[in-house]
């Protein structure tokens, strides 16, 4: 058989008994070579001394030889074994793990994503399983998102979807009669569905990074007023209050300004929908190398138990509320994303029933400090 069809365990096999080889024909030919002289030196410093070997040289000679040869027949048989035995041990120990991660990625090819590596005591197999295992939780981890995404965009699709086919039922067939108002609602169902579509393209070129970002050293104190302003003239008289606690000169941060704006319209926007009454701020403070926005609301609050996950596509913390109050629940997953790919990090504090705190940091210009 060409050695290019042998397996890894014959490969092995055969290499270890190659250096074995090696090792016993070195062994053999030294040895023939120089424990007779060696053995002759030894019959001469004998005689040098006063024993007459003279006429029983030869037969010790040839005694040594035939003593060596029998011992060194005996050495290669039980070597030879050993090598034998050994290499197939090691060889077998060898095959045994890489037939391991054999089987789990047939395991993975259909599906089943939950198998791991044990660990080994051989070093390099052992960080080889801890980057396999760190591999296929990563796998495990892509494919749980990706049927969520599935089962929740399906479900985000399937309202407004149910909404206007049930008023062009009702239309086609002629029991409802074709008002403004029921126009409205099916115009108000598409904006649902084309936003939904265009918040989902957002996020999907945010989290694979293609979605454009045009870093620049910008002030945002003029954008804060602007927004606060702007929001603040939409509250009613028993709603919440809005205000701005700012320094009057801020440092400049490496920022897109329109991406920015856009995390705060998302913040302020749902601090004004869960805050029924009570005080929004917008809060404005520099740490080292860093300028930091807080949005604190005295609204509903979130439970412990949602905290962790206000920042994940589609979550919802009060599920009650509807899908037209509350948005297409992709908004805060964008910010995070777009507040990571401008240096920056975003954050979350809240209790329920006293308020919220998202907080973000961008990076500032060093050269202003």
């Amino acid at each position: 058989m060409p050695v290019s069809r042998l397996g890894l365990r014959s490969r092995l096999f055969i290499s270890h008994l190659l250096v074995t080889a090696v090792g016993i024909l070195s062994l053999v030919v030294i040895g023939k070579v120089s424990s007779p002289r060696f053995f002759v030196v030894h019959l001469e410093q004998l005689e040098s001394r006063g024993f007459s070997l003279r006429f029983a040289r030869t037969e010790l000679v040839q005694g040594f030889e035939t003593a060596w040869y029998r011992g060194m027949g005996w050495s290669l048989l039980i070597g030879t074994s050993s090598a034998g035995v050994l290499s197939y041990w090691v060889s077998k120990r060898v095959m045994q793990r890489l037939a391991q991660m054999e089987q789990i990625t047939q395991k993975f090819a259909v599906g089943q994503l939950d198998a791991r590596l044990p660990a080994s005591d051989i070093p390099e197999f052992n960080r080889l399983s801890h980057s396999f295992n760190s591999m296929a939780a990563s796998l495990e981890g892509v494919e749980r998102r990706r049927r969520e995404l599935v089962s929740d965009l399906s479900h985000e699709l399937r309202t407004p979807l149910t909404v206007m086919r049930g008023y062009l039922e009702e239309l086609s067939s002629g029991e409802f009669e074709p008002t403004p108002e029921i126009y409205q609602r099916l115009v108000r169902e598409t904006k649902r569905l084309e936003r939904l579509v265009n918040d989902l393209q957002e996020l999907s070129k945010a989290e694979a990074g293609y979605l454009p970002i045009d870093l620049q050293p910008i002030n945002l104190r003029p954008l804060l007023e602007s927004l606060v302003e702007k929001f603040a003239d939409q509250l009613l008289e028993e709603g919440p209050t809005l205000r701005l606690e700012c320094p009057p000169q801020l440092p400049l941060v490496r920022a897109d300004l329109d991406r920015t704006e856009q995390v705060l319209v998302n913040l302020i926007g749902n601090a004004i929908r869960y805050t029924p009454e009570g005080a929004i701020v917008v809060r404005v403070w520099t740490e080292t190398n860093k300028l930091w926005i807080a949005v604190i609301d005295t609204g509903i609050g979130i439970t412990s138990e949602d905290l962790p996950h206000v920042f994940e596509r589609f979550f919802r913390a009060d599920r009650s509320r509807t899908r037209n109050s509350g948005g297409t629940g992709i908004g805060l997953a964008i910010s995070q994303r777009l507040i990571e790919l401008q240096g920056g990090q975003i954050e979350v504090e809240s209790q329920l029933g006293q308020g919220s705190t998202f907080r973000f940091f961008l990076p500032v210009v060093r050269e202003n400090y």
